[in-house]
């Protein structure tokens, strides 16, 4: 598969959220420093016309001249009443004179002006100021027949205080961008957690690891959740439907060999059992006339022709269930169930089952491992294959009497070694070993009973799993070993690792 690039999750949303972030920030500026003037202007022009109209609904009043003053003081309003002969009647902080002058003079005056607002009593302009020291809003107004009001607003500042608003806003703006990513990448990390974990059982799915499962985490179940439940319930389908497909395809590969070595294996079976047969027969019949023939002997004599009568008859029958095993193995008569296991369990309980003989033959016996590991095959086969090489290892070890057992990885495979100290085995024996029936010392095979079709059940069995075996000598013994399609699993893996 092409490796591609992976963009992390977690950047995304930070880089979506801070994008919006700043998006709506961008706007709020560009829509403050648009209309932060006309927004300030209006304010100003509302306040004028509030003033006007307390002064024309409370003229008569006798607070009206406090609530004028307060009104005046807070926000910067100059205000001069006068009559139609120019007197002042009324001004804000006694300057009615002075404010009078500058009432006559920017009604007859040359003063550039733009109106604001304007009704039947009054209008509100933007003027520039008579001493030419800022800018104002002025209302001159009506009052009845008699009167007029003249007031007027600082507006000097407005540009200032509008960009210094404007670089506030800025700065606020910025550091509100840079805490929503701090924040937006933090919390994202309760999102982005349960997805990573998935993404990685997924992986392992890939490799055919299928223990790796996803746990749910917190009170809160969310849809991430239950994509890892269904993830679960997915990988236990794949695991049950993947062991199915391999007995099916071992089942399909012995029946396309299946027809081609029937009459073969018919007429070399016949043959090879007709020949271990014969002597086995011909000592039990020679010891049975013998035992007829001087049944008035003593009793040690008819004791020892008793005995080789029931070791032959003995050995006669665990050859015949061999055989019987053998022909099954070789004629598919013999299913093949495909599971995992672990194998360093199964080398364990078989140097456990047979620790007697080795205990009572005075054999060391050593198991090395690159690690506990699970290996695909059928375990009761596998089982038997490391029994028939345990057994052959004990009945020919000689020198030191060690025996020792290595499982080691290979690739995809695991491979098996068993070795015994002793004799190397003749080069031109080698390849035989595998053949029914052969022996490459016949005296010390008979003295424990071998009967040469061990190591041929162990070649059917390997054959059968589609899987290969061999043996090696080496300067102080002989190692024989098989190798398994080992699975993805090793005892230690976390399910659901972050």
């Amino acid at each position: 598969m092409q490796n591609k690039k992976i963009h992390s999750i977690r950047i995304q949303f930070v880089l979506i959220f801070g994008a919006i972030l700043f998006g709506v920030m961008l706007v709020f500026l560009l829509v403050n420093g648009l209309l932060i003037n006309k927004v300030y202007l209006m304010n100003k022009t509302n306040v004028l016309k509030d003033a006007y109209e307390l002064i024309v609904s409370s003229m008569d009043d006798g607070e009206f001249y406090d609530e004028m003053e307060n009104i005046s003081a807070k926000n910067g309003i100059s205000c001069v009443i006068v009559e139609s002969s120019g007197e002042s009647v009324y001004s804000t902080g006694g300057e009615g004179d002075r404010l009078s002058e500058q009432f006559q003079f920017f009604l007859f005056g040359s003063t550039e002006s733009k109106v604001i607002s304007q009704t039947e009593d009054y209008k509100i302009e933007r003027s520039e100021d008579m001493a030419k020291n800022g800018d104002y809003l002025v209302l001159i107004g009506n009052l009845d027949d008699s009167m007029m009001v003249m007031m007027k607003i600082a507006i000097s500042n407005l540009n200032e205080s509008a960009l210094i608003a404007l670089r506030l806003n800025v700065m606020v703006s910025i550091l509100c961008i840079i805490i929503g990513a701090i924040v937006v990448f933090g919390v994202t990390r309760v999102v982005t957690n349960p997805i990573l974990r998935l993404t990685s059982i997924s992986k392992r799915m890939t490799e055919l690891d299928f223990d790796a499962r996803y746990e749910v985490r917190g009170k809160r179940y969310n849809e991430i959740d239950e994509l890892g439940e269904h993830m679960n319930q997915l990988s236990k389908t794949l695991e049950e439907t993947i062991s199915e497909l391999k007995t099916a395809n071992n089942e399909m590969k012995l029946d396309l060999d299946r027809k081609e070595q029937i009459e073969m294996m018919r007429t070399d079976f016949l043959s090879n059992v007709s020949h271990e047969l014969k002597t086995p027969l011909a000592l039990i019949s020679g010891y049975a006339e013998g035992l007829k023939d001087s049944v008035n002997s003593n009793p040690a004599d008819r004791d020892f022709y008793c005995d080789v009568i029931i070791d032959e008859a003995d050995k006669m029958s665990k050859m015949v269930k061999k055989l019987l095993t053998l022909n099954q193995l070789e004629f598919g008569a013999n299913e093949i169930t495909m599971e995992r296991f672990f194998i360093n369990d199964l080398v364990d309980d078989v140097v456990s089952n047979m620790r007697i003989m080795l205990e009572s033959d005075g054999i060391d016996v050593s198991v090395k491992s690159d690690g506990k590991v699970a290996v695909w095959a059928d375990e009761f086969k596998v089982e038997e294959v490391l029994t028939n090489y345990l057994s052959n290892a004990i009945h020919h070890v000689g020198g030191e009497k060690k025996i020792s057992i290595t499982i080691e990885r290979k690739d995809k495979n695991v491979r098996v070694g068993v070795f015994n100290t002793g004799t190397p085995i003749p080069s031109e024996d080698i390849e035989r070993l595998w053949e029914k029936f052969f022996k490459v010392d016949k005296s010390h095979s008979r003295q424990y009973g071998g009967s040469g079709i061990g190591l041929s059940i162990v070649k059917a069995i390997m054959d059968a799993l589609h899987q290969s075996c061999g043996v090696q000598n080496h300067e102080d013994g002989v190692e024989f070993w098989f190798e398994l399609d080992a699975s993805a699993f090793e005892e230690g893996e976390i399910s659901g690792q972050d």
